[in-house]
C-alpha cells in the first residue's frame, strides 16, 4: 500500500513537470508571437493605416496636384462678331469661340465673359489653353483657397492652343509635378481635374485610349497638335486643367471634347510638347514654328506593313517650293530620320529650326532625289 501511495506520488510529480514544461513551451511561443506581431495590432498605428489604405489612388492623385488647379476668369468687350453655321465639332464653349464655330448671330456691344482652367507649374506661372484667354480685355486667377487675383498674359501660341500667364501677387504657391508623357502608354489611368466657376476640384477618370492622335484627323487643319486621346470626360470650363498619372503628375493639358461622331472622347497637348511651348513663351513671348511649306498624306502599304509619307500640297513661294519640292512626291529621309509618320518629318524639321538648311530624300515616280530646304516660321508663310 506504500509503495503504491509512492508511486502514485511520483506519478502526479511527472506530470507536474510536464504540464510545467509544456506551460513553458507555450509561454514561450506566446511571447515570440506578442513580439513579432505586437506593433501591428498597435490600435493607433491600424488607425492611422487603415485612414491611408483607404484613399483610392484617385484621391492621392487630386490631393497632390489638386492645388496647383486654378479658375481662369476672362472679361472681353465686344463691340460687333459675326460667326459662321458651318461647324460639326466637338469642343468645350471656350475652344468653339476660340474657332469661331456655332454662336448665336449677336451684333450687340457687350462685355463677354468665361471661364477655363489652368494650373500653376512654377512661382506664379499658369499655363492653359490659349483659347481661354484669347483676346481677353481682363483676366482673373482664382485659386482654391477662394483668393482671386489679376493674371497677366505672357505669352501664347495659338498653333499649339497654349498660354501662360502670371499672378500679379505673393506666393508660396502650390505648384503641379511635371511627368514625362513620352512614359505614357495606351492603357494608363488618365485624372481629368479642372476647376471651373469657381468650384474646388471637378475630377473625372478614364483611361488613355490612344497617342499622337494628330489634329487633322479631327478636322482641325490651322493648328499644330498631336494630342493624347482619353476617355475622361472633360467637362465645359476644365479646358486648360491637367491631365494626370496616377501618380499625379501632369501628363497633358485638357483642350478639347468631342461630340457627334466619336463622341465621349477628349483629347490632352502632351506634357513634353507643352514644356516646349512654355520655355520660349517665358524667354521669348511667343514660339517659332518651323515650317517648310507642305501638307502631308500618310498612306499605308499594308502588303508591305510600312507606311509612305505623301506630299499633299506644296505653298506657292514657299521653301519647298523654291527647293523644288512638288505634289505627290514619297518623303523618304529627313536630316538623317527615315521616314515612316507625318510626324516624323513635322519633328525633324522642328528640330532643324529655322534658316538652317535640312536635307529632305524624295522618291519621284521611280527616282529618287536629294534636296536641301531651309524652313521659315510659319507667320512668314501666313504672310505670303
Amino acid at each position: 500500500m506504500y509503495l503504491k501511495n509512492i508511486r502514485k506520488s511520483k506519478f502526479k510529480n511527472y506530470i507536474h513537470k510536464k504540464l510545467i514544461v509544456s506551460s513553458v513551451i507555450s509561454l514561450s511561443i506566446a511571447s515570440g508571437s506578442y513580439v513579432i506581431c505586437g506593433p501591428l495590432i498597435n490600435p493607433r498605428f491600424n488607425e492611422l493605416n487603415g485612414e491611408y489604405s483607404n484613399k483610392s489612388f484617385i484621391t492621392k492623385a487630386v490631393e497632390k496636384t489638386g492645388p496647383s488647379v486654378v479658375t481662369i476668369e476672362t472679361q472681353k468687350f465686344v463691340k460687333k462678331r459675326k460667326f459662321p453655321n458651318n461647324s460639326q465639332i466637338f469642343l468645350d464653349p471656350y475652344f468653339e469661340r476660340f474657332f469661331g464655330l456655332d454662336f448665336p448671330k449677336e451684333n450687340e456691344p457687350r462685355i463677354e465673359q468665361s471661364q477655363g482652367s489652368g494650373f500653376i507649374f512654377a512661382d506664379g506661372l499658369v499655363i492653359t489653353n490659349a483659347h481661354v484667354v484669347n483676346g481677353s480685355d481682363k483676366v482673373i486667377v482664382g485659386l482654391t483657397n477662394g483668393k482671386k487675383l489679376k493674371g497677366q498674359l505672357i505669352g501664347q501660341d495659338f498653333f499649339t492652343d497654349l498660354a501662360v500667364l502670371k499672378i500679379e501677387g505673393k506666393g508660396p504657391w502650390p505648384k503641379a509635378k511635371l511627368g514625362d508623357s513620352t512614359k505614357v502608354k495606351v492603357g494608363d489611368w488618365a485624372i481629368a481635374v479642372g476647376n471651373p466657376f469657381g468650384l474646388e476640384n471637378t475630377v473625372t477618370l478614364g483611361i488613355i485610349s490612344n497617342l499622337k492622335r494628330n489634329v487633322a484627323q479631327l478636322g482641325i487643319y490651322d493648328k499644330k497638335l498631336e494630342l493624347i486621346q482619353t476617355d475622361a470626360a472633360i467637362n465645359p470650363g476644365n479646358s486648360g486643367g491637367p491631365l494626370l498619372n496616377s501618380s499625379g503628375e501632369v501628363i497633358g493639358i485638357n483642350t478639347l471634347i468631342r461630340s457627334g461622331p466619336g463622341a465621349g472622347l477628349s483629347f490632352a497637348i502632351p506634357i513634353n510638347r507643352a514644356k516646349e511651348i512654355i520655355y520660349q513663351l517665358v524667354n521669348n513671348g511667343k514660339v517659332i514654328h518651323p515650317m517648310i511649306g507642305i501638307s502631308l498624306i500618310e498612306k499605308s502599304k499594308s502588303e508591305r506593313n510600312f507606311n509612305e509619307v505623301i506630299v499633299g500640297y506644296v505653298v506657292p513661294d514657299s521653301p519647298a517650293a523654291k527647293s523644288g519640292i512638288m505634289k505627290n512626291d514619297i518623303i523618304i529621309k529627313v536630316g538623317n530620320k527615315d521616314i515612316e509618320t507625318s510626324s516624323d518629318v513635322i519633328n525633324q524639321i522642328s528640330q532643324n529650326g529655322i534658316n538652317k538648311k535640312i536635307n529632305i530624300l524624295l522618291k519621284r515616280r521611280n527616282k529618287f532625289i536629294n534636296l536641301k530646304v531651309i524652313p521659315t516660321d510659319i507667320t512668314n508663310l501666313q504672310n505670303k
